[in-house]
Order: structure tokens, then C-alpha cells, then sequence
């Protein structure tokens, strides 16, 4: 699946909006999206599991010598939640707007790579960042 197919299904599946049993298809959104970013890495994708899930694990291969990557660390674990939130037995049961919220984080995911493999620098500057700091003044004034 093209990365371009990627954004119009999860375009796609926020309109619906989704329903709680989107959540594997979401779940194998955000491993696809995350393939593409191993692959443009000249590296095979990974079919190991971490902590279960191989999303998690294909994040830590595409995040492997690249510390910017980190960045969508949190929205992968967010998207496992999700997934549990919908899949695992509760009882409350799932909702839908839980599936929605699951549908927004693999779309998160999906921005940030597509970002990311067109600039390259994408995530590695925050608020925080130093160089930043050191560049730039509270008013907005370069030094």
C-alpha cells in the first residue's frame, strides 16, 4: 500500500467515523505507515513484536541511529492503547469515540512520517531545544 493510500483510507475512515472494529485495520495503518519510513531507510521491516505489538517494534527499527525519530514514540504506545481500549474485553465495552480518537492517532502518525520523509529535520527541534534557544530570543529576535 502506497504511503499516499495510507492518508486517503485513514482520511476515509475519520469521515465515517469509525467504528470499534476499525481498530485492527488502524492498528495495521500505523504499521504500514511505519514501514515506509524503515524502508526509506534502506532497511527491511521487522516482523518482531515489542511488547506484543510489531508496531512498536517496527518504531524502534525506524527510530535505530535516528534520536528525531523519538518523537512519534508516544503516538505509537498511544495507538497501542487505543487498540487495547477497543479489543480488549471491558465492561463498558468499546465506543465509538474511542475509535475515533484511535483513527486521530494513526492519523497523527501517519502526518508525522509523511512529514518526516519529506523533511528530513522534522521532530528534532522543540521548544526546548538548544540551538534553538541560542538562536532565537524570547521576542522572536535572532542573535
Amino acid at each position: 500500500m502506497e504511503l499516499s493510500e495510507i492518508g486517503q483510507r485513514l482520511d476515509t475512515l475519520i469521515a465515517q467515523p469509525p467504528a470499534p472494529e476499525d481498530a485492527p485495520e488502524l492498528l495495521s495503518l500505523g504499521e504500514k505507515t511505519l514501514e515506509h519510513w524503515v524502508i526509506a531507510k534502506g532497511r527491511e521491516p521487522t516482523d518482531d513484536l515489542r511488547e506484543g505489538f510489531r508496531l512498536l517494534a517496527l518504531h524502534r527499527q525506524g527510530a535505530d541511529k535516528d534520536p528525531s525519530f523519538n518523537a512519534c514514540r508516544e503516538t505509537c504506545r498511544e495507538l497501542v492503547y487505543h487498540y487495547n481500549l477497543l479489543t480488549l474485553p471491558s465492561e463498558q465495552g468499546p465506543s465509538g469515540q474511542q475509535a475515533r480518537m484511535m483513527a486521530m492517532v494513526a492519523n497523527h502518525l501517519f502526518l508525522f512520517i509523511s512529514g518526516k520523509m519529506e523533511t528530513e529535520q522534522l521532530g528534532v527541534f522543540c521548544c526546548a531545544s538548544k540551538p534553538l534557544r541560542e538562536t532565537v530570543d524570547v521576542k522572536g529576535n535572532a542573535h
